[in-house]
């Protein structure tokens, strides 16, 4: 049934964490979540939604440990892995993440670089995280320029079918298998002009070399569209508009997209996608330099795609009279260090605001329920009438007390459920 190699043992683990999985899917919870964000993206009346994320923590003691596998099989073991991370965020976390009948692979596809790399400098950590830096390859835009050249790619479909085929072979007759996911996180370009030119320069050559800066910016913006075109070209792109991780934390539930115009059975393009765009690295000049500089590549960046998710940790109110140009916005990132109050004047119904709480409320020796009810209140208080999800994201420790997200969801419904 499996495919050669595969012990017996492992594929029943797998078939029956699948049929779990197949369950949830109908569960009625389940099924409310799923309406619940529709009706948020469709600006309808509804709840608050909720979510914590639990894959970035590097506790001794994680949520969801890897001393759960029960699987011997290398690849059985990553796919184990996958299903009961999604159990345990419907059994045990409880927040609004939704599981479809399906497992997922992706296009195998290879992305070449720029010519040029940045040498990287860590110290030891164990694989937790700790301090990092680069010596950028381009020291002067001038000079260093034609040391560039566009990113070249490739997929191997017959690799990415026998994958596919694989977990067709488990999960007959319990859960369907598709090819969906996504090829990059971020359309900001920021990020990637700072792994050139390092982020100190990336503000400096906003007025030692603008010139430079701009014919940069450009090149990059044309080298991201060329690979999403490609993509397109290529029929790999996957619809994103179900329980598909979008913009920086958010889940991609729309009927908007695809777009109306797509005739039935034809590959996905741009215009049918989530895209996110945000620029973190930009958060120490003004909103008049990130006008300049940042902003028009962008916006042309995001007039290719259906729909738009701005922000990440950056606090976006005091560029939001640049931003609210962006075509095709739709959700809003609201940092721990955004105006609140401005931000919700400023989304009001029209866009939804996705506020994202300082993850130390949970991640301190202390966990404080009044502070964390207080942080909530706040919000709740604040985007009254506004199109409302909390998302408790970037926790990277939870004092080793896994039990600390969950709770962190309990309560966030009950403040939600006092209006």
């Amino acid at each position: 049934m499996s495919g050669p190699n595969l012990p017996p043992n492992d594929v029943d683990i797998l078939r029956r964490l699948g049929e779990r999985i197949a369950a949830a899917a109908q569960d009625p919870v389940n099924l409310e979540r799923k309406h619940a964000w529709y009706a948020l993206d469709a600006g309808a009346d509804g709840r608050p939604m909720i979510l914590a994320e639990a894959f970035a923590v590097r506790d001794e003691h994680p949520p969801c440990p890897d001393s759960m596998l029960a699987c011997r099989d290398p690849w059985a073991r990553g796919v184990e892995r996958g299903l009961r991370f999604q159990l345990y965020q419907f059994e045990d976390l409880q927040d609004d993440h939704v599981i479809e009948p399906f497992v997922q692979t992706a296009w195998r596809v290879q992305v070449g670089d720029y010519g040029v790399q940045p040498v990287r400098h860590t110290s030891p950590n164990a694989g937790r995280l700790g301090a990092m830096r680069w010596d950028a390859p381009l020291a002067d835009l001038d000079r260093d320029f034609e040391k560039l050249h566009p990113r070249t790619y490739s997929v191997d479909r017959a690799a990415t079918r026998a994958e596919k085929e694989r977990l067709e072979r488990v999960f007959d007759g319990i859960l369907g298998v598709r090819i969906r996911g996504e090829f990059w996180w971020t359309l900001g370009l920021t990020w990637a002009a700072v792994e050139l030119i390092g982020l100190e320069n990336l503000m400096l050559f906003m007025f030692d070399q603008p010139r430079g800066l701009h014919r940069l910016m450009q090149f990059l913006h044309d080298d991201h569209l060329a690979y999403a075109r490609w993509l397109e070209t290529e029929g790999l792109l996957a619809a994103d508009n179900e329980n598909d991780y979008i913009g920086s934390g958010s889940m991609g539930y729309t009927r908007d997209l695809p777009r109306p115009d797509l005739p039935p059975g034809r590959p996905v393009r741009m215009l049918d996608k989530w895209a996110l765009l945000e620029s973190q690295e930009t958060v120490g000049v003004g909103p008049d330099q990130f006008e300049e500089f940042i902003f028009p590549y962008q916006h042309s960046l995001a007039g290719h795609f259906g729909k738009v998710y701005y922000g990440c940790c950056e606090p976006v109110h005091s560029r939001w009279h640049v931003l609210r140009r962006l075509p095709n916005l739709a959700r809003v990132s609201v940092s721990p260090w955004a105006d609140e109050p401005f931000m919700a004047d400023a989304l009001g119904r029209a866009f939804v605001y996705s506020r994202k709480p300082n993850p130390t409320l949970i991640s301190t020796e202390r966990f404080d329920e009044q502070a964390i009810r207080a942080d909530l209140r706040r919000t709740l208080d604040v985007a009254r009438g506004c199109r409302l999800e909390l998302i408790m994201k970037d926790v990277h420790t939870l004092n080793n007390e896994p039990e600390r997200l969950a709770r962190w969801v309990a309560l966030a419904r009950e403040e939600a459920s006092r209006g």
